[in-house]
């Protein structure tokens, strides 16, 4: 790693700003330091008496506020295997809660400057995240090549900002077309109109599902979102041919969607980004579908009630279309894109029933890397489990060692279902290993800075 005289300095200069960070010893075996950066995010390091060496740069995923709290490990068991085993971890708070792409990766890297002022240089950093947080990662592992040795990105938003929010916007498009609501779903001034905007839908939502009519609209919705049929670990995995019961595990994600993303975070990031960052203008809803995950389940449903697909289709294409503002397009393609060029490892991984930030991300993130031509760069490994970042401290630590096998080797080992499984179980064989074989379906709204024509 290179210049490590510069983020020396940078750590000193920032110390004479900061509020002068506490030391405890958490226990017998570690230090934890808590403390503050001029921007006013707060940080947390816990580094072992028998450090490896290696530092855990983590990555937080969004946080709606108001409390906001640092964060330097994914979860509490997770965060007890890896000092046990000698890592160092930190992490911040980021300065503002909600999209803040823009004080995470500064606040994250004054974070790594502060420890390395404080603990001495590491021999190896690695960069890691999840959900919102791997998006913060990836954007580290873009434009921070020289502070990191590699990344690791756990159910990110590897898709980026754009592409996030058209592909949210899809599914509420269609249930506010084929339900009949007049609720705004862009430029939504306050976060009360947001939320009167998401109960007003969610009430249509709950109307729809008592009628066989009703239930198919809501899966052509959820497949638009590409909406797992399994998504939570409190549902029954269901049958392959049992449609009802798929449509009642997605009508209940539906409906997070809408309570969580839809509108309450959309209004923060649209102010975040001075408008609306979103648009379907061009967009053909037929195709689409034809490239849902889902799209047999809506098929069925569909045949079931009565209904005619193509006609809803049509609906769905002729209504009045959404435009996005370009400058707030162009604010979140600078913040929140990705280009793809990675010039150290980088590992993601995902849960293949993740109903808020869908597998198919993971098809966003190697289009844009493949266009690059940074694919050697990249592996990525699924695991067979329902809900968001639903994976067992097993599972996470089999990617870190993964990760760091390909830092030391240079060539990605053991990257198969079997090895990840066999590893995860080594490390922690009191929690699951559940890597299988898996390859997701496209993105159906992919937009990065490789692909010139994404931007338009």
């Amino acid at each position: 790693m290179r210049h490590r005289t510069r983020i020396a300095c940078t750590a000193a200069l920032l110390l004479t700003l900061t509020t002068a960070p506490a030391a405890t010893a958490a226990d017998t075996g570690t230090t934890h330091v808590d403390g503050q950066l001029p921007s006013g995010a707060t940080y947390m390091m816990d580094v072992p008496t028998t450090w490896n060496g290696t530092v855990l740069l983590f990555s937080h995923g969004y946080n709606a506020g108001p409390a906001n709290p640092a964060q330097d490990a994914p979860d509490a068991p997770t965060k007890a295997l890896l000092l046990q085993q000698g890592y160092a971890l930190i992490g911040s708070s980021y300065a503002s809660t909600g999209w803040a792409v823009t004080d995470a990766v500064p606040d994250q890297m004054a974070t790594l400057a502060a420890f390395t002022d404080r603990f001495g240089q590491a021999s190896r950093t690695i960069a890691w995240g999840r959900s919102y947080g791997g998006l913060v990662t990836t954007a580290i592992a873009e434009r921070h090549l020289e502070e990191i040795d590699g990344s690791l990105s756990m159910c990110g938003l590897v898709h980026g900002g754009v592409a996030n929010w058209n592909n949210t916007l899809d599914p509420v498009f269609a249930l506010k077309t084929l339900l009949g609501s007049d609720v705004p779903l862009v430029n939504l001034p306050t976060q009360q109109a947001a939320t009167d905007a998401a109960n007003t839908l969610t009430a249509k939502v709950d109307s729809a599902q008592t009628t066989a009519e009703g239930r198919a609209r809501i899966a052509l919705a959820a497949a638009l979102h590409n909406i797992p049929v399994w998504n939570a670990p409190t549902q029954t995995r269901p049958a392959a041919n049992d449609w009802e019961a798929q449509q009642a595990n997605q009508y209940d994600a539906v409906k997070g969607l809408l309570k969580i993303a839809a509108f309450n975070r959309r209004q923060e990031a649209e102010v975040r980004a001075g408008g609306n960052m979103s648009w379907n203008t061009g967009i053909d809803y037929a195709r689409l579908l034809g490239e849902s995950s889902v799209r047999k389940e809506v098929t069925e449903l569909y045949k079931k009630a009565g209904l005619s697909l193509n006609k809803d289709l049509a609906a769905l294409n002729r209504a009045p279309r959404i435009k996005a503002d370009p400058n707030a397009v162009a604010w979140m393609s600078t913040t929140s894109s990705f280009t793809g060029k990675l010039a150290k490892p980088q590992l993601s991984i995902h849960t293949i029933g993740d109903a808020l930030v869908p597998v198919q991300t993971e098809s966003a993130l190697r289009r844009a890397v493949t266009a690059a031509g940074s694919a050697p760069l990249l592996r990525q490994a699924y695991v067979d489990n329902a809900g968001h970042c639903t994976f067992s401290p097993a599972e996470q630590l089999a990617a870190l060692h993964t990760l760091e096998d390909r830092l030391t080797t240079g060539s990605w080992q053991g990257t198969d279902p079997a090895s990840l499984n066999a590893r995860a179980t080594a490390a922690d064989p009191t929690t699951p290993a559940r890597y299988i074989t898996y390859r997701p379906t496209p993105y159906l709204r992919p937009y990065d800075l490789a692909h010139p024509a994404d931007r338009r």
